[in-house]
């Protein structure tokens, strides 16, 4: 049997990577079918299963997972000639498509040592080639189902996009309970300035609002996710949104001032959380010997006082909010922000944790909108005014979930590279902190 390195190394078949000048959407296929694989290179064998707690997944699952997707929904139905890699897979990584049928115990999925990390590389290339047939056949031009094929594989690109970022936060947090805090990568990340320089108050950067065109428009060529339309008109009061991110160092100031045991800043529910779970710091804050530290991607770190404070659950963030006489923003207002200043940084996919914002006090700009760490909003996941679940079992991928959740916006330092635009909307449970997940004040003028 082929050893794990030389299956990954299937991944760069001259098949797969001869995408055409002519078939852009084939040569993003193969990419980030591709970069999935890189991200595993820093892996020993034994991480592949590691599972710390229900809500996360092994990096074995997201794997094999995201193959799944391209067999259920694209070769299954338009490749006739498809034969399945291996009939049991349709259960062990279903993720939560009912329609589909019946998933295996997401609590459990770590005990999934079988198949091994040789098969679910032989699963991907597996699905890797006959994806690369169907697309070859797909774009011709007299190919009747060419549109739904093309939206399909796009989609497919996406949503194997999120799970490289949950890859990396899952990891992230199974590998944190092992007390020798192991590394992800052992590249650390240097490419910030003296914290002499970065250490200031942040600036308020003010908009007048008015009527605002919010969402993605459905008629566009770009890609988006079904829950950022239908576009449609909102109204928005004058506010004013904190150029950066909130800091670590800023964020101990709150804990100091008893942050942590002064119910007037909770929310209730927050409250209650906090009591239940003895809440003290964000997570992944530690102390060694009197020693302020943090658990990161690249191990057990000294805390920097200037970087963005992270992994903070939306009930800490609005506790610090509240603390601060400010309030978290709207996700409106956030994408109101957002698009007046454009696109914003690009997402490198090389440093793993966030980075303090450049000190240019002539800037009237926002810092750390896409590159840091995702921002909680006030706002409630719901769906927009006219929007409307697809249909078929693909259509389960957003609305089931709009419930209970608070939307959070811009994106961190392990999201993938073009994925992330103004439009977008990432959601979690409030009580959720794995996520790189930060804040930004918000205040009405």
């Amino acid at each position: 049997m082929p050893s794990v390195e030389a299956l990954i190394s299937l991944n760069n078949d001259a098949d797969i990577h001869s995408a055409t000048e002519d078939n852009g959407l084939l040569e993003q296929f193969s990419k980030t079918r591709q970069q999935s694989v890189d991200l595993c290179r820093p892996l020993e064998i034994e991480d592949y299963g590691l599972q710390a707690a229900a809500f996360t997944s092994p990096p074995k699952w997201h794997l094999a997972h995201t193959s799944w997707f391209f067999e259920t929904f694209l070769l299954k139905p338009f490749c006739k000639e498809y034969t399945v890699f291996h009939t049991a897979y349709e259960v062990l990584f279903n993720s939560y498509y009912n329609a589909i049928g019946k998933q295996y115990s997401r609590p459990q999925r770590g005990l999934l040592s079988r198949p091994t990390v040789n098969e679910v590389m032989k699963y991907r290339h597996h699905v890797d080639q006959a994806m690369h047939a169907l697309l070859k056949v797909a774009f011709h031009e007299h190919y009747s189902e060419r549109k739904e094929v093309s939206r399909r594989v796009q989609l497919g690109i996406q949503h194997e996009k999120q799970h490289q970022e949950l890859f990396l936060t899952d990891l992230k947090y199974s590998l944190s309970k092992n007390p020798l805090y192991p590394g992800y990568s052992s590249i650390k990340n240097t490419s910030y300035q003296g914290e002499a320089d970065l250490l200031r108050g942040s600036q308020w950067v003010q908009y007048q609002g008015g009527l605002f065109h919010l969402g993605a428009d459905q008629d566009s060529e770009s890609f988006s996710f079904d829950n950022e339309s239908p576009a449609h008109q909102v109204y928005i009061e004058p506010f004013e949104l904190s150029d950066r991110l909130v800091t670590n160092a800023e964020f101990q100031v709150f804990i100091d001032d008893g942050g942590y045991h002064r119910p007037e800043f909770w929310l209730s529910d927050g409250w209650a959380e906090v009591q239940r779970e003895q809440w003290r710091q964000p997570l992944y804050w530690l102390e060694d010997e009197g020693c302020l530290m943090e658990f990161t991607l690249y191990g057990e770190q000294s805390r920097s006082p200037e970087q963005p404070v992270c992994h903070l659950s939306a009930y800490e963030a609005d506790a610090y909010a509240c603390w601060a006489r400010a309030r978290l923003p709207t996700e409106a207002e956030w994408e109101f922000a957002a698009v007046q200043q454009g696109q914003g940084e690009s997402i490198s996919g090389q440093i793993f944790q966030p980075i303090p914002a450049e000190n240019n006090i002539h800037s009237a700009q926002l810092k750390q909108l896409y590159d840091s760490c995702w921002q909680w909003t006030s706002s409630a996941y719901r769906p927009y005014p006219g929007f409307k679940v697809g249909a078929g079992a693909i259509g389960e991928y957003n609305g089931k979930f709009m419930c209970n959740q608070w939307v959070l916006r811009g994106g961190s330092c392990v999201s993938p590279a073009n994925h992330l635009r103004p439009t977008y909307r990432n959601f979690f449970y409030p009580r959720d902190r794995w996520q790189f997940s930060g804040l930004r004040l918000a205040r009405c003028i």
